[in-house]
């Protein structure tokens, strides 16, 4: 009896770690590589500029005003914020608001899935203005980019998928990829105006381990997937199962002395 309880419990430590070895190697190679690497140059933030700072001394319309323009066109029921920011050494109101058919949300238990637009306007003059062109763009990113490096690709995303490198962030923007040894890509949002992600070289291998370590092989994000938590479980019945087989296995060996 004893015989065959040890058996099994060698067995199902034998198979369990034959199958939970190659992920353990993943995430203690990701591990490695995640504690050994510099965040900062992970995120691009080494390969970006500082934002321009918008000089207090101009005169700038009131918000009302440009709230006031907005509602006799689109309609506003609602605003959530209302930003100052500089887009190629120019101020400009960036509105989050929701549009006037949304009257019937309820505002008190708003999310970030609610269907709010963004407005920009001229804080100099009030003036609404439309999406960034390319040419905008371009000029939005390279400002933001450190380093003297040729524009190697400019891209308008629509839509991304759950892999994509600035998957989750505003659509549409603008991918401007860089000649540069980082292989860095600097993407703008058309409608905020701003620059949000820098993608390099760097980043996409740690997007890769993260998958890896995640066991997220569908969003790369998921850290509570059913797979990742069974192979915790796994890996916890293969440490116990350890110690089992250690247990019994010293038990022999100190029958074996005494006799």
């Amino acid at each position: 009896m004893a015989k065959s309880f040890h058996y099994r419990v060698r067995k199902v430590h034998r198979y369990l770690g034959l199958i939970l070895g190659i992920q353990f190697i993943f995430w203690t190679v990701g591990g490695i590589y995640f504690s050994w690497s510099n965040m900062d140059d992970i995120h691009g933030d080494l390969n970006r500029n500082p934002v321009p700072l918008i000089p207090a001394g101009q005169q700038f319309v009131s918000p009302s005003e440009v709230l006031l323009k907005l509602n006799t066109g689109a309609g506003v029921d609602s605003v959530k914020d209302i930003r100052l920011i500089n887009i190629l050494g120019r101020a400009f109101y960036q509105i989050h608001y929701l549009p006037g058919q949304a009257s019937g949300i309820n505002h008190a238990g708003h999310s970030d899935k609610m269907p709010f637009k963004v407005q920009l306007a001229d804080a100099l003059n009030g003036q609404l203005r439309g999406p960034l062109k390319e040419s905008e763009a371009v000029e939005i990113a390279r400002s933001a980019f450190r380093g003297n490096a040729g524009v190697a690709e400019v891209r308008l995303l629509n839509e991304t998928s759950s892999h994509h490198e600035y998957r989750s962030n505003p659509l549409p923007a603008y991918a401007v990829s860089f000649k540069h040894p980082s292989a860095s890509t600097v993407f703008v949002s058309a409608e905020l105006g701003t620059v949000q992600k820098i993608r390099n070289k760097k980043w996409r291998i740690f997007d890769f381990m993260w998958m890896l370590h995640t066991m997220d092989y569908q969003g790369r994000d998921n850290f509570g997937n059913f797979l990742l938590r069974a192979f915790s479980v796994f890996g916890l019945i293969t440490i116990f199962s350890g110690f089992i087989l250690y247990y019994v296995s010293s038990g022999k060996r100190k029958k074996g002395v005494s006799l």
